[in-house]
């Protein structure tokens, strides 16, 4: 059995207020590239998770990890009478830098609940998959998802948006192997609300729109900044840092645009993570 955690872009992030809860209100537009990390999941004698792949190094595969909380909800989600799901050997194949503003355990957590509902648990209602599993996380409901939408509250109130004239544009995602906490930069923002996202077509919203985070992102890992002018100079429809960084993302209209975009940047720049693929 086997499900991608595909790789999460905001195209944009529009930060509105501070709640009492102590997290944020936002508004943005959720995008999926077709590309991620990989589960591979088997019966076995009792549970285990082995994480593999280019940014396994420090991830820790105890009962923390989202993909195991992901497995004990959707068990949790077993109708009486239903066979349960059985014990499970689960690896993970880690390759999408950690702490990057792109999904991370959040992906590889709605992978696990999409995997669990199509062989065990037979559910089938995403609206109610996401709403038992809100808990993992603000991001793992459009996850789970894993095509565009607009989310507001925390990111886990999801709606349809307009015209997705976004859907299968080619995709390159760059980051400079630096991670950077999600924590920190919502700290640094500047408490100033810029206004609301706007609505309509997809890529109008996206393009009018903004990343409240990428200033204080980019003072805290000033890299991004050589990144994103280094993505504009390809000439795409739109680059911009997703999330809380410091993933940078730009969209093209072609594959071959793209993949000449992407071996420039890799030339140039050996040491970043170059990643592409097309929106979901």
């Amino acid at each position: 059995m086997i499900e991608t955690g595909y790789a999460k872009i905001n195209l944009a992030l529009h930060v509105r207020k501070r709640r009492d809860d102590g997290y944020h209100e936002l508004e943005t537009l959720f995008a999926f590239v077709d590309d991620g990390d990989r589960l591979s999941v088997e019966p076995a004698e009792r549970d285990s998770l082995t994480i593999s792949g280019e940014f396994a190094a420090g991830l820790t595969s105890g009962p923390d990890n989202l993909v195991l909380q992901a497995l004990e909800a959707m068990r949790a989600m077993v109708r009486p009478g239903q066979p349960t799901i059985p014990p499970l050997a689960i690896n993970l194949d880690k390759r999408l830098p950690v702490a990057a503003g792109i999904g991370g355990g959040s992906a590889d957590a709605a992978a696990m609940i999409r995997l669990l509902d199509r062989h065990f648990v037979h559910n089938g209602d995403m609206k109610e998959l996401v709403l038992a599993t809100s808990r993992l996380g603000a991001d793992v409901g459009a996850c789970i998802v894993s095509q565009t939408r607009l989310g507001r509250g925390t990111g886990n109130d999801l709606h349809m948006p307009g015209e997705d004239d976004a859907k299968d544009l080619a995709v390159l995602l760059v980051n400079p192997r630096l991670p950077l906490a999600t924590g920190p930069v919502f700290k640094a923002w500047d408490g100033v609300d810029r206004g609301p996202l706007g609505e309509g077509a997809v890529l109008a919203a996206a393009r009018a729109g903004r990343n409240d985070l990428e200033g204080p992102a980019t003072t805290l890992c000033p890299e991004i900044d050589e990144v994103l002018t280094l993505l504009r100079a390809q000439l795409p429809i739109m680059a911009r840092m997703s999330g809380s960084g410091a993933t940078c993302f730009a969209l093209f209209h072609s594959l071959g645009t793209m993949q000449s975009a992407a071996i420039r940047i890799a030339d140039d720049h050996p040491d970043w993570w170059v990643m592409g693929g097309q929106l979901r």
